[in-house]
């Protein structure tokens, strides 16, 4: 059996995002010899099948009106073509090595259950899932619709279609799903990957609240692959194991019926716990892994983190690092300069010779070559302990009030909150509340609420943590279950760390 090695986060859990695969030897002797033959083998058969299911998936709905297009399928339509798409459908699959699906537990029927919710999702190879779930409609991306023979088997599905990127198809999907789910079945059952998105399956990211918005009974789905392997190696075995679990069907209670969100954490948790798997709040926003925490948002992989250690590479100690921290922090107080910097400059300001190391820091923090220095300084500056908490918050703080006015208005304290975090922050409302009095959010009581409030406070100690005490680029320690730093002065640091 192969070893699935995933990278860990820096806190508590492990990546779900981010997997090597490990094998042995002779896994990739075997992999190559057998991979050659049957890799192109398969991948063409299962090609021609998909190309022969594209007529019968057009056939369903051709010379149908968008009124009859707008609902179900019934007739010969449903009873002829339905079997057909389905049998050429467990054939794909066959050929790509999954001989056999093994299938636990009971699914429910229609009236028990209108939305089977399925985790983990790994990749597209999950869609085996829509075999014993006989071709149950699902939500895809807009985007699909136009692919070829993809488009043909989404129409026959009758899926719901949706595009992330326009506010309008969210909330028409939003309509579309809960009058479907909520039809009395008049809809067929709706199938949808609650997560939202693929991970490696070693832990459960937050479920989307779709499948939950409704507050119908769910059906919670489990896919296993014994085989954790990428496409090569999949279909370079001579079979795959794949097992689908059906759990009891989850009746949510009165508060879960009002609370989606609620509704969806808890379904998480028990699938999670089924699974032997954490349960995370980790969520993607932007292409970006991140963990969530009172309104705010952390990348699993900081950005700071990254800088230090290509800083250090590069042959910058912890002397070096500080120095460039000061010439950074004062063409950030520069009237005439200002904080944004292109890849060149930021080359100078840190005195590096390898102008490709500071492209790839400014793509830590930014979609181009032009970066803002305040959160290169203040996200490097908390993880190297080069200053403290308390003098951090008071830079900041100065460098986002804007008018100098001694208090941020809600959008400079999102702007401070990202730059302190090396994230954007879209949603730190909560924060403004807690910590603004009688309209004004002033630094005093900024600090007082992320030193003191239980949720932020644990932003502060997670988050903003030196990579160590004392000597922060020479050894890096490991990080405890907690995402806190330990070494021998640990105990010191912890008095002094707000000062």
């Amino acid at each position: 059996m192969e070893r699935n090695e995933c990278h860990s986060a820096t806190h508590e859990y492990p990546n779900p995002f981010i997997c090597q695969v490990k094998l042995t030897r002779a896994q990739r002797i075997r992999g190559i010899i057998l991979g050659s033959i049957l890799f192109p083998l398969r991948v063409t058969l299962a090609a021609l099948i998909f190309i022969i299911m594209w007529p019968f998936a057009r056939l369903r709905l051709a010379g149908l009106s968008e009124e009859e297009r707008s609902r179900p399928i019934k007739g010969w339509r449903q009873w002829l073509l339905h079997p057909i798409l389905w049998s050429l459908s467990r054939a794909a699959f066959m050929i790509l090595g999954f001989l056999r699906i093994r299938v636990t537990g009971r699914r429910a029927d229609l009236k028990e259950a209108p939305v089977l919710v399925v985790a983990p999702h790994s990749s597209f190879l999950d869609m085996l899932v829509l075999l014993p779930t006989q071709l149950a409609t699902v939500v895809s991306r807009s985007e699909n619709a136009s692919l070829p023979v993809i488009g043909a088997l989404l129409e026959f599905n009758q899926a719901v279609l949706v595009s992330r990127k326009d506010p309008e198809s969210r909330k028409k999907a939003v309509t579309q799903v809960t009058e479907r789910l909520t039809s009395n079945g008049y809809w067929p059952q709706m199938l949808m990957f609650a997560e939202g998105t693929t991970t490696n399956g070693s832990a459960l990211i937050k479920f989307k609240p779709g499948a939950f918005l409704a507050g119908v009974p769910v059906q919670p789905v489990l896919l296993r692959y014994p085989n954790k392997l990428a496409l090569w190696h999949t279909t370079s075995q001579f079979y795959t194991n794949s097992t689908v679990e059906f759990l009891p069907v989850y009746k949510p209670s009165l508060e879960e019926k009002n609370n989606p969100n609620l509704y969806a954490d808890n379904v998480q948790k028990l699938m999670a716990k089924a699974l032997g798997v954490p349960a995370t709040d980790y969520v993607m926003e932007g292409r970006v892994p991140v963990n969530q925490l009172g309104g705010l948002s952390f990348p699993l992989e900081s950005p700071a983190r990254e800088t230090l250690s290509l800083l250090h590479r590069n042959g910058l100690g912890a002397h070096e690092v500080e120095a460039a921290l000061d010439r950074m922090l004062d063409r950030c107080q520069s009237g005439a300069q200002g904080s944004k910097a292109s890849a060149e400059e930021l080359a100078s300001i840190l005195g590096l010779t390898d102008r490709p190391t500071a492209v790839t820091i400014c793509g830590l923090y930014s979609k181009d070559e032009i970066v803002d220095l305040r959160q290169i300084y203040l996200t490097v500056a908390a993880l190297s302990g080069s200053v403290s908490f308390k003098s951090l918050l008071h830079t900041g703080f100065t460098l986002f009030d804007r008018e100098g006015r001694g208090s941020l208005s809600a959008e400079e304290l999102a702007d401070l909150m990202g730059a302190l975090l090396g994230f954007p922050q879209r949603h730190t409302a909560e924060l403004y509340t807690q910590a603004s009095i009688q309209g004004r959010l002033t630094e005093e009581n900024l600090m007082r609420v992320l030193t003191t409030h239980p949720t932020y406070q644990r932003v502060v100690n997670e988050y903003m943590q030196p990579l160590e005490a004392g000597s922060q680029l020479a050894n890096r320690k490991a990080v405890n279950n907690n995402g806190n730093m330990r070494n021998g002065n640990e105990s010191l640091y912890k008095n002094k760390k707000f000062e």
